[in-house]
């Protein structure tokens, strides 16, 4: 970390930093995905709760997407960090699939774990998921009453 990206990460609310990562579509590699979520995460200053919701969001929605996979692709992951929001869009390409399907499970458990889902098919041949998570605004270290 240089000292000009320490001042930056230092005033939050000022921070638009985007990363992308590019990795194989294939399920061995969504741990580094995971790992990076939780990192960003944590650079916005999100709750352990709010770090592990987004990290098992972004693995649910690349494990729909990987469904639908070609073989041998990559999968594109961007990670859009905007004060007290990440924003993160997952792509695969794929062989003319349609959007993945919102009434079952994992997209219900997207909806929960997220605080905005969209699946998003830009051409025939590729799709995306894009998720978006907001820091909470009552942030207490201190444990139950």
């Amino acid at each position: 970390m240089t000292e000009e990206t320490e001042t930056r990460a230092q005033g939050v609310a000022g921070i638009r930093d985007v990363v992308s990562i590019r990795l194989p579509a294939a399920s061995a590699y969504l741990s580094v995905l995971r790992t990076a979520t939780a990192g960003l995460a944590a650079r916005l200053d999100f709750t352990l709760d709010e770090i592990e919701d987004l990290r098992i969001a972004v693995d649910e929605a690349c494990a729909m997407l990987l469904n639908e996979a070609v073989p041998g692709t990559d999968l594109t992951a961007e990670f859009e960090l905007t004060g007290q929001e990440m924003r993160v869009r997952v792509e695969v390409a794929t062989v003319g699939s349609s959007a993945p399907k919102r009434d079952d499970f994992a997209w219900m458990v997207l909806t929960a774990l997220a605080d905005d889902v969209d699946a998003v098919t830009d051409s025939a041949d590729r799709m995306a998921i894009v998720l978006r998570k907001r820091r909470g605004t009552a942030q207490s270290t201190a444990g139950p009453a």
